[in-house]
C-alpha cells in the first residue's frame, strides 16, 4: 500500500468515521428519538433468534471490551504490570478467538434467519441485512488474523496496533506510519470496523447506547381489576 493511501485510510478516514459516528448519533437521537430501536421479528422463528443473538453477543461483547482495553491502555501500564507483550498477544488470541467463534456462529445464525426465511426477510430493512453482513464479515476478517497473529507471539504486531489506535486519540499525525507494514488482512479488519461505526448512527445499532437504567427508578403500575362494570381502573373511578 502506498504512504498516500496507507496515510488516507489510516491516518484520516479514521477521524472521518468518529466524526459521523458522534455527530450522527447526537442529531438521529435529537430528531428522529422514536427510530432509537433495534426493532423486533422475536416472534418469527424464535428458536433460531435466541441461540443467535446470545451467541452473537456475548461473543461481540468480549470482543469490544478486549479491543477497547487491549488496544486504548497506555504500554506503560502493562509494562509496570508486569505483563509481556507476548503474554497479551497470546490472551488476545484465545480470548478472541473463543469469543470471535461463538460471535460468528450466532452471527450466521441470524443471517440465515433473515435471509432465508421469507417473513423474516419481509420485515426486514436493507440496513438491518447490511448491517448483520458488515459484522459477520468483520468476525470472519478477526478470526483469519489469529494465524498470522501465531507467527508473532512476541507481541510485536500488538504492540503496532496500539500504538495505532492509541496515536489516533491523541492526534499523532504519525499514527498512520505504525501499521503501514501490517498483513492486509489486519488492515482489511481495521478499515472495516472503521466503516461500521460510519454507519453506526444509520443502523439498528444505535440501541447498543440504551442502556434501561432508567427502569432501575421508575415507579412500578398495578392494575387492580374488581368484579363489576369495570367502572374501576387502578382502585380509582375510571374518568
Amino acid at each position: 500500500m502506498s504512504a498516500y493511501l496507507n496515510t488516507l485510510v489510516f491516518g484520516i478516514y479514521p477521524y472521518i468515521a468518529l466524526t459521523v459516528l458522534i455527530l450522527g448519533t447526537v442529531i438521529r437521537y435529537d430528531r428522529e428519538p422514536y427510530s432509537w430501536r433495534s426493532g423486533s421479528s422475536q416472534l418469527l422463528r424464535r428458536k433460531q433468534l435466541i441461540w443467535g443473538s446470545v451467541l452473537f453477543h456475548v461473543g461481540v461483547l468480549v470482543i469490544f471490551v478486549g479491543h477497547l482495553v487491549g488496544l486504548l491502555t497506555p504500554i506503560w501500564i502493562f509494562d509496570a504490570l508486569g505483563i509481556s507483550h507476548g503474554a497479551k498477544q497470546l490472551l488476545a488470541v484465545v480470548a478472541g478467538g473463543i469469543a470471535g467463534v461463538m460471535g460468528i456462529v450466532g452471527a450466521t445464525l441470524l443471517v440465515h434467519r433473515r435471509l432465508f426465511d421469507a417473513r423474516v426477510r419481509a420485515a426486514s430493512t436493507f440496513s438491518d441485512t447490511m448491517i448483520i453482513i458488515l459484522l459477520w464479515l468483520q468476525l470472519l476478517l478477526g478470526l483469519g488474523t489469529i494465524p498470522v497473529s501465531l507467527h508473532h507471539l512476541d507481541g510485536h504486531e500488538m504492540v503496532k496496533f496500539m500504538s495505532w489506535a492509541q496515536g489516533i486519540f491523541t492526534f499523532n499525525f504519525a499514527a498512520s506510519s505504525y501499521v503501514a507494514d501490517a498483513a492486509w488482512i489486519f488492515k482489511a479488519h481495521i478499515f472495516l470496523g472503521l466503516t461500521i461505526l460510519l454507519v453506526f448512527p444509520f443502523t439498528r445499532l444505535v440501541h447498543m447506547l440504551s442502556a434501561p437504567v432508567r427502569y432501575i427508578w421508575r415507579p412500578g403500575y398495578q392494575v387492580a381489576r374488581q368484579k363489576g362494570d369495570g367502572s374501576r381502573i387502578n382502585g380509582k373511578p375510571a374518568e
